[in-house]
């Protein structure tokens, strides 16, 4: 397929190939796409293992997108490899451990700021890097979220951070339309990656998402979050911008779980 034929992506978040990032960049490659991966400090090296296993081994460079520095060295990179950016894939988040597990209450300022700073600034910053880099006919920026409409079990102020993601998409898309680049969010379901089997108590939240997802849910399965954010990376999403787009087999739309009907 050629959905994204020459289309030129920088895709972050891939950790292993669980990584719902990773199963966008597989998705990109084999429609057309030329990619580049991100990753940084220790767990770089798992980038690397994981960047091997797609149909082509992509280049895997340093980006700690809370660092300026990095921002500014990918974008001369980026600048000097393509002389483009067409599409950017946020798939960054991060909170400390004692923003998280059902200690909202007690969490200290200084970790809410980090959770904020890593899972929602960052989108600014990452779309903001490239700003020179986007070509005239437009670009796309997709940022992955866990719907923050509602408050989570053990979720705590990573749902905050989130929440604060999805209205940086709404400002960024105000604010680089103009330009022609499209910013959109995916609230995609339950996925067994390694970010989420990081959040204690996770398998509380995923348990029984199948069962009220009226089309149903695999959280072993990452394709389907995959194929939304590519349509998106597609000049067929070319009037969409501002989205919080669900893939989540339309749990977020159902107040319970099915009853069954008396007889």
């Amino acid at each position: 397929m050629t959905l994204l034929a020459d289309k030129k992506l920088l895709i972050t978040g891939v950790i292993t190939r669980d990584s719902i990032a990773w199963e966008v960049a597989r998705q990109a490659q084999e429609m057309g796409a030329g990619i580049v991966l991100t990753g940084f400090g220790r767990a770089k090296r798992l980038t690397d293992r994981a960047a091997k296993s797609l149909p082509t081994q992509p280049d895997v460079l340093e980006l700690d997108v809370n660092k300026p520095a990095d921002l500014e060295a990918v974008a001369a990179d980026l600048r000097d490899r393509w002389g483009r950016v067409d599409g950017v894939l946020h798939a960054i988040a991060f909170a400390p451990e004692d923003a998280l597990g059902g200690r909202f209450l007690s969490t200290p300022v200084e970790s809410a700021q980090v959770a904020f700073q890593t899972s929602a600034f960052s989108f600014k910053a990452l779309a903001a890097a490239f700003a020179d880099l986007y070509p005239e006919q437009g670009a796309a920026i997709v940022g992955m979220d866990f719907d923050a409409q509602v408050a989570w079990p053990v979720y705590d102020w990573m749902g905050v951070a989130k929440a604060g993601l999805e209205a940086v998409t709404r400002y960024l898309a105000r604010d680089l339309g103009s330009m022609g680049i499209r910013v959109n969010t995916v609230s995609a379901g339950p996925i067994k990656t390694m970010a989420g089997k990081g959040i204690p108590g996770f398998d509380r939240i995923t348990g029984s998402w199948g069962d009220q997802a009226p089309l149903g849910w695999d959280a072993a399965d990452p394709a389907p979050v995959g194929d939304t954010v590519t349509f998106l990376f597609s000049d067929l999403a070319r009037g969409i911008t501002g989205e919080l787009i669900h893939v989540d087999g339309g749990f977020h739309a159902i107040g319970t779980p099915p009853i069954e009907a008396a007889t």
